[in-house]
Parts: structure tokens; C-alpha cells; sequence
């Protein structure tokens, strides 16, 4: 236990905290001297926290994948208002027991408790926890005070007026010493502020437990430290902050640290000063060393036991479990969430040079390549062997899958880390997979009608009628959408942009050998035959035929009798195929992003 002060001591400190919770706006506070008291129970080189921080209680908890055990049986307890660093070397299993300790995921025995309650198989959205893990939890196209304003906008409770959203933007931002960059895009800004303004993205919500991995990773001496500062600052304030590190100049700013052996065996806990003297080093860094040299991890482990059993401290047994309860804090309501979303994906994606690029150039260089590839006129026969009028209607129909594709592969990889973060705050998938249409679906309407146009004043498309443009047109975009939701998929499947790069020629070449136009579907094997069903490129082929009423070649054109049951009958089948690749492949899209986002699920 720590040293209790007198009476009127505790009631300034109480003070001090309601009106830090009225006003978030960080104080310094003066540390008091140095505490240390017997080893093996919890206590500090620096001042403790303000009380209303929340309490951490992991009682026997381990993790194992597969049949690896990651991580050990262990027991520890973070006070209120702590700041904690785990530390260890590669494969100590410092994150996994960040994440096990936040409620991210589940250990596989044993329980982790938040202020007494029960951690749940997920962090409820209204449970205040904030988590940053390395990967940066923001768009970095946007600048700084519009990525924060959306953050906010999604994260705070329903209800919150637009203008209390925006003052809580501005406080954190003054908090972070970041208001001088607000209008830098995130891109263009220092490690150290890209780090700062992944902070405030969860300070928005104003956490009382927060937690972070590696938070000093990749930035310089002066820059980390700087960061350490601003988390002593937290912890100061009341916020229990728990961080992964294995930088011992981190580690020195720390209440306490937790040492872990390989594979997640606990090699110590306590305060810097102890853990100096437990394992009889000067510097931290050589602790390092000891533990990957001398002994084996089950025997660090063994000797902190003994030593932590003759102390009489047995952290997590101070309070009894209370089950886990359901938050009473309303989120922003799904149809919210989805126009908010869809306003962020139009933002990031005008801001997005490659993006742009992607958008543009490829309807003008598809274009331009059917301009060049077909003559004018080459939709009427001019020969009995002439197969113009079904080459045409192909290519156009793989533009639209093509351009769909290609939208829809990036959408989601690029920002995982985001979506995981916003997920565990009550984010609704369906509206997250929507807006991704919904922001895109503009654009491909727009290049399918350029493409139309251009062609059929080239003369790449005979003259016919509004209504038939309008089919054609109306074809061709309910196809862009399925191919977009395909895409979409293949994005929240694959890990990194590589794979999504690699799975464009994959996911095309299907779609033009199947197709029906290279080989009539009526000519395949039967494998192939089955394979062409789930095609949108051979539904829209069949559909946009029958707008053209290619079946009247059919019977002039000996090569295109071929032809003759693909391009017989009406489109309504084929749109309806195409609509229900777009709603399965969407619902897919979910399911995944959903098993993506759980507990323990696989980076």
C-alpha cells in the first residue's frame, strides 16, 4: 500500500481531479520525493497518481496460439493514475500482454479486471479506454484539426453538438502542443507529432486507462523523451497510462516496470530503483542482457515468484471480481457513422495524389486503348468471320469490372490499423462497408458514362437511342458496383498493399478467359461453364449484348452464331445477378472485416 496522507491533503487532490475532469486542459504537477518500500510490492520512484485513474487486475492470466504458449501464468496490478512500462526483448511477449491487459484480447485462462469489473471477450464502446498501437490510427492526407474532428465526431456520444465535438479538437490540440500545425496535413508533420496526434485521437474521449505500444519507437532521443513527458503528464492528471518499451530511458520515467523473459514468463515488476537492485545492474539496459544470457525465462520466473511470495504481495487478489456490465453510453448511431464516413472517404480520396491518379488515369488510358484498338465502325460485320460487334461489347464490359477493381482493392487495406481502432469503439461495420460505396459509386457512374460516350462519338458504338444508352449505362455501373464489392473484399482479406497488388491480375484473368467472349460459355468444359456463373464480367457481356440486340447477328454472321444462346433472351437476368454479387460480396466484405476486428484476431 502507499503511504495515506492526512485528511486535507486528500481533499485538495479530489478537488484537483473533478475540475481536471471539467476542464481538459493538462497540468503540470510537482513530483514528490521519490517512495520506496519493501520490494515485491507495488511502489514508485515518482510521484503516485492523482486518484480516479482506473485499476488494472490480471489474476492468472496466460495466452496461447495454436499450441505455442506466448504467454505465461501471471498476476500483476496497475494502480490508478500509474504510469507502467512492459519491458523485454524480442519475443517477450511485451504486446500480446499490452493487448491481454486493455481487453483486446482475451487471455486464454485467467481473467483481467478493470476498477473491479471483469474484462469481456470485447472493450465495450463505451467503456473509456484508449489504445495506440505502432501503427499510425489516422488518415494521413487530411490535415491535423480535420482528421481529429472526424475522430471526434465519431467517437464522442451521440448528442454531442458539432460545436462542443470541435472545442474538445481544440483543447487536446493545445494540450499536445499541436494547435501550431492544425492545418498541416498529417503526412507532412515530424514522427513525434504524427505519434502526438495519434494521442489525442484517443484522448478525445478523455480515458481514464490508456495504453500504448511502443510510443517511442522509431523517434529520436529528444523526440521520445518528449513523449514520455507528455504521458508523466497523463498519469499526473489521473490517467493510468501502460506502455510497451525497450528503451530504458523510457523505462527510468516510469512508476514501475514489468520486466518479461522470453515467451512471456514474468521476470519482475516493480519500480526502476528495484529492479536495479534485484538484478544487481546499474543501467536497465544491461537487465537485457541478463535475461537473454543467464538462466532459462522459467527460472527468472521462478526466482520472482519466491522472492515476490516472501513479501506477502499477491497483486490482483485486493479486489473481488464484479461481472461485466453493459455501457449506458449511447455511440453515434449507425446511419450517422456512414455519413460521416462517407464525408471522410470523399476528403481522403480528393487528398490522395496516387488515389487521384488512379481515379483519372485509368478510364482515360481504357479509353484510350479501345480508341486505338478497335476502328470506326468496327461494330458493324464486314465479313462473315467478323466477331467486332461481341469484341467490343467485351472490352467494355471488363472496363467497368476493371474500373471497380482497381477502386475498390486500396480502400481498405491502407487503413487497418484505423478501422481496428474505430472498431473497438462501436464502429458499425455495415456502415463502414456502405460508405466505401456510397463514396465511390459517384465515380464509377461518372467514368461509365464517359467511357459510353467517348466511344459512341469515336464510332466505336453504333447510334441507338436514349433508352438504350440508358440500359447500357445502367449495365454497366451495377457491374462497376459488384466489381467494386469484389474488391472491397479482396482489400479487407489481404495484409498489406503488396498482396492487393497481387491480386489484381489474379481476380481479372478469371474474368476474361470465362467471360464468354474468347470462348462461348456453350463451348466450354463443364468446370468452365460453372465457373463463368459467378463471373460479373459474363453477366455483364450477356447483358449488354442484349441491350445492343446482338442476337440479330447471330444469324447473318456465320461467326457469330457461335454467340447465339448468349446473347438470347432478356437482361433481367443478368442484372439480377449482378445485384446479388454486389449484396453477397458486401455482406462478405462484413463478416470479414468483423472477424478481422474481434479479440486475438490475426494481424
Amino acid at each position: 500500500m502507499r503511504p495515506r496522507r492526512p485528511r486535507t491533503d486528500d481533499q485538495g487532490m479530489t478537488n484537483r481531479v473533478q475540475e481536471s475532469r471539467r476542464s481538459p486542459v493538462m497540468t503540470e504537477l510537482a513530483f514528490e520525493p521519490p517512495t520506496v518500500e519493501r520490494f515485491g510490492q507495488r511502489t514508485s520512484d515518482h510521484a503516485p497518481g492523482v486518484p480516479g485513474g482506473g485499476r488494472i487486475d490480471a489474476v492468472d492470466v496466460s495466452r496461447r496460439v495454436g499450441a505455442r504458449k506466448i504467454l505465461q501464468k501471471l498476476s500483476l496490478s496497475v494502480e490508478p493514475g500509474e504510469l507502467v512500462a512492459i519491458a523485454g526483448g524480442s519475443g517477450a511477449g511485451k504486446s500480446t500482454l499490452l493487448e491481454v491487459l486493455a481487453g483486446l484480447r482475451p487471455p486464454s485462462a485467467g481473467e483481467v479486471r478493470h476498477d473491479g469489473v471483469v474484462v469481456g471477450a470485447r472493450v465495450s464502446a463505451g467503456s473509456r479506454i484508449g489504445y495506440v498501437p505502432q501503427e499510425d490510427i489516422i488518415h494521413l492526407e487530411m490535415p491535423l484539426r480535420r482528421t481529429l474532428r472526424y475522430a471526434a465526431r465519431l467517437r464522442l456520444p451521440a448528442g454531442t453538438s458539432a460545436a462542443e465535438a470541435d472545442q474538445m479538437v481544440e483543447e487536446t490540440m493545445n494540450d499536445l502542443d499541436l494547435a501550431d500545425r492544425a492545418e498541416t496535413p498529417v503526412r507532412a508533420l515530424s514522427g513525434g507529432q504524427r505519434k502526438r496526434t495519434s494521442i489525442a485521437v484517443e484522448l478525445l474521449t478523455r480515458p481514464h486507462l490508456f495504453f500504448l505500444d511502443e510510443p517511442t519507437s522509431g523517434l529520436d532521443p529528444s523526440t521520445a523523451a518528449h513523449v514520455m513527458r507528455l504521458l508523466r503528464r497523463l498519469s499526473q492528471r489521473g490517467v493510468t497510462v501502460v506502455l510497451t518499451t525497450h528503451e530504458p530511458a523510457g523505462i527510468d520515467r516510469c512508476d514501475r516496470v514489468v520486466f518479461l523473459a522470453c515467451d512471456g514468463h514474468l521476470a519482475f515488476t516493480g519500480s526502476p530503483t528495484e529492479a536495479r537492485r534485484y538484478f544487481g545492474v546499474e543501467d536497465l539496459a544491461e537487465v537485457y542482457d541478463r535475461l537473454a544470457r543467464e538462466h532459462t525465462p522459467q527460472i527468472w520466473a521462478e526466482r520472482f515468484a519466491a522472492s515476490r511470495a516472501k513479501s506477502n504481495a499477491w497483486p490482483g487478489s485486493a479486489l473481488p471480481p464484479i461481472p461485466a456490465t453493459r455501457s449506458d453510453i449511447k455511440r453515434t448511431g449507425t446511419v450517422q457513422q456512414w455519413w460521416l464516413l462517407t464525408r471522410r472517404n470523399v476528403d481522403v480520396l480528393l487528398r490522395n495524389r496516387l488515389t487521384l491518379a488512379v481515379l483519372l488515369g485509368s478510364p482515360v488510358l481504357v479509353t484510350a486503348m479501345m480508341a486505338t484498338l478497335f476502328k470506326r465502325g468496327a461494330f458493324d460485320p464486314h465479313s462473315e468471320a467478323d466477331l467486332g460487334p461481341a469484341q467490343v461489347v467485351f472490352w467494355i464490359a471488363f472496363a467497368g469490372f476493371f474500373f471497380g477493381l482497381t477502386y475498390g482493392l486500396l480502400q481498405i487495406v491502407g487503413e487497418m490499423a484505423i478501422f481496428r481502432r474505430e472498431r473497438l469503439t462501436g464502429l458499425s461495420v455495415g456502415a463502414y462497408v456502405a460508405s466505401k460505396v456510397t463514396a465511390l459509386l459517384p465515380v464509377l457512374a461518372g467514368v461509365s458514362a464517359v467511357l459510353l460516350g467517348v466511344l459512341r462519338v469515336l464510332g466505336r458504338l453504333p447510334a441507338v437511342g436514349w433508352d438504350v444508352s440508358a440500359a447500357l449505362f445502367v449495365t454497366m455501373v451495377i457491374e462497376a458496383t459488384s466489381a467494386l464489392a469484389l474488391g472491397l473484399l479482396a482489400s479487407a482479406v489481404v495484409s498489406n498493399a503488396a498482396q492487393a497488388a497481387l491480386a489484381l491480375p489474379m481476380l481479372c484473368f478469371p474474368q476474361v478467359l470465362f467471360g464468354g467472349a474468347i470462348v462461348p460459355v456453350d463451348e466450354m468444359a463443364l468446370p468452365g461453364r460453372l465457373m463463368s456463373l459467378g463471373l460479373s464480367n459474363r453477366h455483364a457481356f450477356e447483358a449488354l449484348g442484349h441491350d445492343l440486340d446482338l442476337d440479330r447477328y447471330t444469324a447473318a454472321v456465320p461467326a457469330m452464331s457461335a454467340y447465339r444462346d448468349t446473347f438470347h433472351g432478356s437482361t433481367s437476368a443478368s442484372l439480377i445477378a449482378l445485384a446479388s454479387f454486389t449484396v453477397g460480396l458486401m455482406l462478405a466484405t462484413v463478416w470479414v472485416l468483423n472477424r478481422r476486428s474481434q479479440p486475438g484476431a490475426s494481424r
